[in-house]
């Protein structure tokens, strides 16, 4: 094992262009919920049929009730260890990495710890700008009318969000939000319906063209947290292994990705990813 451990290591140092994909498991340790898989559930709803902006043209109070819940938890998160190895392996004085080497970030999660960790590295411009949301962020808005977009960590969003009940499974009966009373763009002159600025399915993931140009470069794909099972990110450690670079999974259990890794590693990825760097 120690030896699988050191070819990792090597290939890492030697790398001249790494992509990390990360999915739900990157942040598990921090107390996000994932509603993929068994249960799936937010209070009696299916979670991902409220994440379509069919679900929002149809009852935008439901939809943003269920973005309350998650922006709270995210607001209340912290970056685990994970998070942490990541933002400082995207630093350039990393010794773990080759001068002159690059490294990106690409994440499916949309709570913002990626971002967090960053902030809190020695260089967080760098770490900052190796990180790519593909999925957006619950953290941010997007107006449904001038299409803008800025950052809200406002603790609630608005009023009338804050009085509504947290819990994960609680019995009690979703307020019916009138629309005036739901988040609306603040810019001079707009007042548009704001829209959690995340990508929903059936709609299009940010900077295609710019993770696909690092897809095609990278000669090593780190996957953490993730069972590749949602496209396009399903399809990047298999584009890199096509391409002839290396595949290293970092996952709690296996999954259908697997058959595409050089190296395997069962676990945590907080403890996994300490372990195979070598920290």
């Amino acid at each position: 094992m120690q030896a699988h451990y050191q070819t990792f290591r090597d290939t890492l140092k030697h790398s001249k262009h790494t992509i990390v994909v990360c999915g739900a498991g990157l942040s598990a340790a921090s107390g996000i919920p994932t509603f993929r898989g068994a249960g799936g559930l937010w209070r009696t709803f299916n979670a991902i049929s409220l994440a379509t902006p069919q679900a929002f043209d149809r009852d935008p109070s439901v939809v943003w009730q269920f973005y309350h819940y998650r922006r709270e938890v995210a607001l209340a998160a912290s970056p685990n260890r994970a998070h942490n190895i990541l933002a400082s392996l995207s630093l350039s004085s990393s010794p773990f990495r080759g001068p002159g080497s690059s490294f990106k970030v690409i994440t499916q999660n949309v709570d913002g710890l990626s971002i967090n960790a960053a902030l809190a590295v020695s260089n967080p411009t760098e770490a900052l700008d190796a990180i790519i949301q593909m999925h957006g962020s619950i953290l941010s808005t997007t107006c449904m009318d001038c299409d803008h977009e800025e950052e809200n960590r406002s603790s609630p969003i608005c009023e009338a969000l804050g009085s509504q009940e947290l819990s994960l499974e609680s019995s009690l009966p979703l307020g019916n939000i009138p629309l005036v009373d739901l988040p609306h763009c603040t810019r001079e002159g707009c007042n548009g319906l704001l829209r959690p600025a995340v990508v929903w399915f059936g709609e299009e993931p940010r900077r295609m063209n710019e993770i696909n140009e690092l897809v095609d470069n990278a000669d090593l794909c780190i996957v953490v947290g993730t069972s590749s099972t949602v496209y396009p990110a399903a399809g990047f450690a298999f584009a890199v292994k096509e391409n002839g670079g290396k595949v290293a999974i970092f996952n709690l259990e296996r999954t259908p990705g697997d058959d595409e890794a050089d190296w395997l590693f069962l676990g945590p990825c907080e403890d996994t990813l300490f372990t195979a760097v070598g920290l």
